[in-house]
């Protein structure tokens, strides 16, 4: 029988509007390595275990599988849809004028919903590249950021917000310089913001500025990303669960350091959304948050776990006369075109 954790006893995130939300999330992002049909299971058994939040996109191509746990859930009653805090994204290929809407749309068809409770600019330029593709492969009609293109995408954004299709807009995968230029411009700011977030990739600055203008930071990859797509892995990435830093606070509480992962992501107040299958996992993922807390000693040693070791790097998205991934990613500070 599938261990309940009550959702009460969970800690809730606060956003601007004073809504709380979950202190934890599910990710459903399979990779390369898990089938619709097993995420779809997982997400029905981590919705009877306690979770509340759950991160879709359409780019997953699970939503519709998704939604039928997710209407059966509902159908039994095992929860109410106020209950749940339902996230999806408008992928790179559907940027474009009426797109956003039509994109939505579909999302709620497939997960069976009348509204997305945050709904994302998955990535911020209209990049698309084909499901599955090796990580050298580039889409010759790739253009950089830019402003105006990600402007006419957002007023789509707005606009669902508008028709109380979704009730907040995010954005993903943004940087500093990017963020500067577009929130000034912006009608209605993004409430969240997914980033990808762990011990040896904390992104501070970018984690404060995000929390200086009062926005929800959501951490994809929370404990590294063990089973990411292998067109995503290079040889000079650090796995955060082997570092001694993690190890050492994961021995101390005798605690897999995965779950040190996790309640470190939990303490400095991003929502971090892991993913598994395994039902041993995702219990003690949402376990985790309601019981033994790290130490301020604990948290503080974690600090020495950065390694600026970004896992999502994001190649598939480079324009032709673009250098490497690093010029997604506005190091020098200024938006790189």
């Amino acid at each position: 029988m599938t261990e309940f954790i009550n959702p009460s006893l969970v800690p809730k995130r606060k956003l601007i509007t004073g809504e709380g939300i979950p202190c934890i999330g599910m990710g459903t992002f399979g990779s390369d390595r898990f089938s619709p049909d097993q995420v779809a299971q997982a997400v029905a058994g981590a919705i009877r275990c306690g979770y509340r939040m759950f991160d879709c996109a359409s780019v997953y191509g699970n939503e519709a599988l998704i939604g039928r746990v997710f209407e059966q859930a509902l159908a039994e009653g095992v929860v109410q849809r106020e209950e749940l805090f339902i996230t999806s994204k408008v992928w790179n290929d559907m940027h474009g004028k009426g797109d956003v809407l039509l994109s939505c749309a579909k999302s709620l068809r497939d997960l069976q919903l009348d509204y997305i409770d945050a709904y994302f600019v998955h990535w911020p330029f209209p990049n698309y590249h084909a499901p599955g593709c090796d990580g050298d492969s580039r889409n010759p009609d790739s253009k950089p950021f830019s402003v105006e293109r990600f402007m006419e995408t957002w007023r789509q954004m707005e606009r669902l917000y508008d028709l109380g299709l979704v009730r907040h807009i995010g954005m993903s995968s943004m940087t500093i310089p990017k963020l500067d230029a577009v929130l000034p411009l912006c009608r209605i700011k993004p409430t969240v913001i997914e980033m990808e977030l762990h011990p040896c990739f904390q992104q501070q600055a970018l984690f404060d500025y995000v929390i200086a203008h009062n926005i929800q930071p959501i951490g994809f990859c929370p404990i590294g990303s063990p089973t990411r797509p292998q067109r995503d892995m290079t040889p000079d990435d650090v796995a955060d669960i082997e570092v001694p830093e993690v190890v050492e606070v994961a021995k101390a509480h005798r605690i897999h350091p995965a779950v040190v992962c996790l309640k470190w992501a939990v303490q400095r107040g991003q929502i971090p959304i892991p993913f598994s299958v395994h039902e041993n996992e995702y219990v003690s993922n949402l376990r985790c948050t309601t019981e033994d807390p790290l130490t301020d000693a604990e948290m503080d040693s974690l600090r020495n776990a950065e390694r600026e070791c970004r896992l999502i790097k994001g190649q598939v998205f480079l324009w032709p006369s673009a250098s490497d991934w690093h010029d997604l990613w506005d190091e020098d500070g200024v938006i790189v075109k």
